[in-house]
């Protein structure tokens, strides 16, 4: 019939918006921003730590690719969350933590960690914090025996623990250390020797990358550089790691002023440990944090007071791990509580 219009209406699922930026290029940014990172700390520790990135980075990408083939699914390695766990994974480790241990790590950090809950998109928990936890409770010793940096024999030998074969005993570290010539070198990290010794530490030093740690607790500066990347790409959210690093700061303010002979300043707690790198790369994982600017504030601000609690009051030198984990944890509950606001919905006063 002539003169009639037909008009056809496409019904489509949600999203309806798309943005200019996918996964895997967002995931790839955090690959580049992590590398700076990485490359420090071998400079710093030497070919220990890098022999261990390289394990927990491949071990990660090679157990998502075989359990993905194993269960028929296409290998979801190209979308470069799997090289981010295991980057994440190795920068949390002692340098010359046993490369066997690592690999371990990297396949508890993927299997249970990621891909039990569905894979990327649906993990509960941040999968490189899952792998750290299993190791921390499995191999209490060899998460703990930390190595001096810039040792002048760092890239012409390993550290003897990183070769240590399964169910075999390590080689004494101490022994080691001597053969390299490092004076003064304890083998305890400044939170350590504040907790249970009362040393304290310039904080300062440790802002540029001098004390002894896991191979990611590298210069601050660099951290946050590293992170204001990501910020100015648009690839990381700004609100939770100022959140975290705002509640810690608070927290331990506070226990400073209530006892400052046992509880040390803000700044010693700010550079201390993995909570620079904790909250820039590992608390922002869009997938196990809140959607909304307010549940991310309350969520940055908790997971930062949850450290400080558990530095201090708890019997574990540091609490960035567990304090992200809770966070996870609770991430959905502060969902249900800050819920966003609908498109086109009124405020309280009237105004759209």
């Amino acid at each position: 019939m002539s003169g009639v219009t037909t008009t056809i209406i496409e019904v489509r699922t949600s999203p309806h918006l798309h943005g200019p930026l996918s996964v895997d290029m967002i995931m790839r940014n955090v690959v580049y921003a992590m590398l700076p990172l990485a490359a420090f700390s071998v400079w710093q520790f030497g070919l220990s730590a890098l022999v261990l990135l390289a394990t927990t980075t491949a071990g990660c990408v090679l157990a998502e690719h075989i359990l993905c083939r194993a269960n028929g699914n296409a290998s979801t390695v190209n979308d470069y969350s799997a090289a981010i766990t295991g980057l994440l994974l190795g920068l949390t480790l002692p340098p010359g933590f046993p490369l066997w241990m690592a690999l371990l790590g990297s396949l508890v950090a993927i299997a249970p960690g990621k891909l039990l809950f569905g894979g990327l998109g649906s993990n509960v928990f941040n999968p490189a914090l899952v792998g750290r936890a299993f190791l921390q409770a499995a191999f209490p010793v060899a998460i703990t025996t930390y190595t001096p940096t810039l040792a002048k024999a760092r890239f012409a030998e390993f550290v003897p623990t990183t070769w240590t074969m399964p169910l075999m005993k390590p080689p004494p570290i101490a022994d080691w250390i001597a053969q390299v010539r490092v004076d003064g070198f304890t083998g305890a990290t400044p939170l350590v020797l504040q907790k249970f010794d009362h040393i304290y530490t310039d904080p300062w030093p440790m802002f540029w990358g001098q004390r002894a740690g896991s191979s990611g607790e590298i210069p601050g500066f660099l951290i946050l550089l590293c992170g204001a990347y990501l910020v100015f790409r648009h690839m990381m959210d700004w609100r939770i790691p100022v959140a975290m690093l705002s509640g810690a700061v608070a927290a331990a303010a506070g226990f400073h002023l209530l006892d400052s002979a046992r509880y040390p300043d803000p700044l010693f707690m700010l550079f201390t440990g993995g909570l620079l790198l904790g909250a820039t790369f590992m608390a922002t994982d869009p997938v196990a944090s809140p959607v909304t600017p307010r549940g991310m504030w309350i969520y940055g601000v908790l997971m930062g007071v949850l450290t400080i609690l558990i530095r201090n009051l708890g019997g574990l030198a540091e609490g960035v791990m567990y304090a992200i984990l809770l966070g996870n944890a609770l991430s959905p509950l502060i969902d249900r509580l800050t819920p966003p606001r609908p498109y086109g919905a009124r405020k309280p006063g009237g105004a759209i």
